[in-house]
């Protein structure tokens, strides 16, 4: 079977085609980064311009990539939710259309789900049953995994996620748009031992994260090296190198007590933050010493991607779900609300 899947959850237009025999045929990604940096975060409706302005020259893209036409496609996958109803609705109503007029089937994918199931794109995938740490700009949970719909919710942020408090952390620090990836550069260069910053939650039992304190503490600690109005070159990378060593240091802990909780050996870690090699460094470590094993999508499938969608939207087609023509946009949808494939 093949699957043309279609992400547009956020501010990153991603297609992909998945063959269930031969594995990914080809991708593409183009993202709104240049575009929202100017705001400091996506604006949902020129989200959904740019949505609309890409979406039709990828699919164009990825099937001359893959030397196939539009006939080729077997059926369709797109993400349904969770993300910004405007970006979901132009995924889904092009998927839709499109489906309609090749009279195949479309299923609409939870955006959560593809990223769980990415690393299974990898030559080594895991296997089930496993923990997984979904840790994005919009989700931080703790999943335990017994296979594909069968979820149970361990722990999430009971605020911020943590790919939301790098970006707020960095904007404190005077950093561009998107956060992440400019505190970890920027923590290259720092002396993480200069501050200490608290390790929210992780003195008390549960699963649940907090990443809310640590942007206050951010923001105190900024505001105390103040000169002039501004903070030295040097005290932003200590201040960057602190929290991020905070927001592993609290990942890391909480997956420890997880495998622990559930004495299972396998880690699975996805979504956008888990392409942050500290992060990367400080599981492996863990795991090693726990002797478990933990697995990832390469760095190109860690943020928002087709390919994760076409993937996770094979598996349910090939278990007999689709949907009916309705456009199906979810901004809200949790996860363990899914059915199981049996």
């Amino acid at each position: 079977m093949i699957v043309l899947g279609i992400e547009t959850s956020c501010d990153e237009t991603g297609i992909a085609l998945f063959d269930s025999e031969r594995g990914l045929l080809s991708h593409a990604l183009y993202s709104q980064v240049d575009l929202h940096a100017d705001y400091g975060g996506v604006v949902p409706e020129l989200a959904s311009r740019d949505h609309i302005r890409k979406i039709l020259p990828l699919i164009d893209e990825v099937l001359a990539e893959a030397g196939l036409d539009k006939s080729a496609i077997q059926s369709i996958a797109y993400t349904s939710g969770p993300g910004l109803v405007g970006a979901l609705m132009v995924g889904a109503a092009v998927a839709q259309s499109l489906a309609l007029v090749l009279g195949i089937p479309a299923i609409g994918v939870h955006h959560m789900e593809g990223h769980l199931l990415a690393p299974m794109l990898e030559a080594s995938p895991p296997a089930f049953p496993f923990v997984a740490l979904l840790v994005s700009g919009g989700h931080t949970q703790l999943v335990k995994v017994e296979g594909i719909g069968r979820y149970e919710l361990l722990g999430e942020s009971v605020d911020d996620a943590a790919g939301e408090a790098f970006d707020k952390a960095a904007k404190m620090l005077g950093l561009d748009y998107p956060g992440g990836p400019r505190i970890a550069k920027l923590a290259e260069s720092g002396d993480v031992g200069r501050f200490h910053f608290p390790r929210p939650m992780t003195d008390r039992p549960g699963l649940d994260f907090s990443f809310s304190g640590l942007k206050t503490f951010t923001l105190n600690t900024t505001q105390k090296h103040l000169v002039e109005g501004v903070v030295d070159a040097q005290t932003k990378a200590d201040i960057a190198a602190a929290f991020q060593a905070a927001v592993v240091d609290t990942l890391m802990i909480k997956c420890r007590r997880a495998l622990r909780q559930t004495g299972m050996k396998r880690l699975v870690i996805a979504g956008g933050v888990s392409a942050n090699s500290s992060l990367r460094e400080a599981l492996e470590t863990m795991v090693a010493k726990e002797n478990a094993e933990v697995f990832y999508a390469r760095p190109e499938f860690c943020t928002d991607n087709g390919a994760m969608i076409a993937f996770a939207g094979c598996q349910r087609l090939m278990a007999g779900q689709q949907d009916d023509r309705s456009l199906k946009a979810t901004p809200r949808w949790p996860l363990e609300s899914l059915p199981a494939i049996d």
